[in-house]
């Protein structure tokens, strides 16, 4: 088998029932812009992930030195919603680093995300001595905000 190295991260993906409503919490609360949004070829995205008939609109943001793609099917028409709890195989959510956790709860709840549950300190590991907050929107996109350590 021939080796390889990974080179960096290229995009973190989420896909969502409605691209207006979750551009607009990742632009107008995370502070996120707007990369591109536009359709892709049905037939190329239905090779790449073995989804026949997909149609999709795709949208990537740029924030915080990440990239977040964010995909919108449109078909097939059997598509269906992963309702998963943190606990649960094959969850995913993107953490990021805050100055102020509850602050952003608070503007998440204009964009109808809501947290999991209150925020917590954590008394070990990495992030020992930090606030954290699970918020999730209505697709059960999870975001993670971790405040900044105080001291």
């Amino acid at each position: 088998m021939k080796a390889f190295r990974v080179l960096g991260t290229n995009h973190t993906s989420f896909t969502v029932s409605s691209l207006d409503r979750t551009i607009a919490f990742f632009r107008d609360c995370l502070g996120f812009d707007l990369v591109s949004r536009a359709p892709r070829d049905p037939g190329l995205v239905s090779r790449i992930t073995g989804v026949p008939g997909a149609q999709v609109t795709i949208a990537f943001l740029r924030g915080a030195g990440h990239t977040v793609e964010l995909i919108e099917y449109a078909a097939p028409a059997d598509r269906g919603k992963v309702v998963a709890r943190p606990c649960d195989a094959g969850f995913a959510h993107l953490a990021l680093n805050v100055d102020d956790a509850e602050a952003a709860v608070a503007a998440a709840a204009a964009f109808g995300v809501a947290p999991i549950a209150p925020p917590v300190a954590i008394d070990q590991g990495p992030n020992r001595g930090r606030k954290v907050v699970y918020v999730r929107d209505a697709d059960g996109v999870t975001i993670e905000f971790i405040e900044a350590q105080v001291g």
